[in-house]
C-alpha cells in the first residue's frame, strides 16, 4: 500500500462532483493515516483563498471547509504556482497552511517511492 497520497484537484465549482470527490479523498485518506499532499489547481485554485470554500455547496457531500480543514491540520495543500499567477493570487492572500508551488514540486512528490498519485 501506498504511504503517501499525492492528489491534483482540478475542478472547482464548474464540475462540482469532481471537485467534492478530491477533496473527500484526502480527507479520509488523513484520517485513515495516510501522509496526504493535496494540489489545487485550475478552479480548485479558489478555494486556497479564505471564505470560498463556504460558498460551495454540493447536496449529499461533506462541507468543503471541514474537508480542507482536515488535510490542513495533517496533511499539505499546495497552490499551483501558474494558476495561482493567472487568478493574481499570492502567498498574502491564501488560507494558512497553504504553499504556493510548481509543476517541479508536483512530479518530485508524485515520483517518491510508495506514492500514489491521483488526479480528480
Amino acid at each position: 500500500m501506498a504511504k503517501k497520497l499525492v492528489i491534483k484537484v482540478t475542478a472547482g465549482v464548474d464540475a462540482p462532483e469532481r471537485c467534492s470527490q478530491a477533496f473527500t479523498v484526502a480527507a479520509v485518506a488523513v484520517a485513515s493515516g495516510v501522509e496526504v499532499s493535496l494540489w489545487l489547481t485550475g478552479e480548485s485554485a479558489w478555494f486556497a483563498l479564505p471564505g470560498r470554500a463556504a460558498e460551495f455547496e454540493l447536496p449529499h457531500a461533506a462541507p468543503l471547509p471541514d474537508l480542507i480543514d482536515s488535510v490542513l491540520a495533517s496533511g499539505r495543500v499546495t497552490l499551483c504556482t501558474q494558476c495561482a499567477a493567472r487568478r493574481d493570487i499570492t502567498e498574502a492572500d491564501v488560507l494558512e497552511g497553504v504553499r504556493i508551488a510548481g509543476a517541479q514540486v508536483f512530479v518530485r512528490e508524485a515520483m517518491e517511492d510508495d506514492t500514489q498519485a491521483l488526479v480528480y
